[in-house]
């Protein structure tokens, strides 16, 4: 297994909270506190990572490789 970093994102709002991952559009969850709702959003972010790599292989002949960049930390 690789462990990667993304960044999650929480806002309160009324009683619980919503959270999503700023680097990938679509992983977003919400919950009743702040660590339900980043277990959630683990589990959304596992879930739409491997959503994407099953659709890669149905693509047909691809080529999968490695894409690193430097990104700039954000405060």
């Amino acid at each position: 297994m690789t462990t990667r970093e993304f960044t999650a994102v929480y806002k309160k709002r009324g009683r619980g909270y919503i959270a999503w991952v700023e680097e990938l559009p679509g992983v977003n969850t919400q919950g009743e506190t702040r660590k339900e709702t980043e277990e959630n959003l683990k589990e959304a972010l596992l879930l739409i990572l491997d959503a994407n790599r099953k659709l890669a292989r149905r693509s047909g002949s691809v080529v999968r490789e490695p894409l690193r960049i430097g990104v700039p930390k954000f405060a």
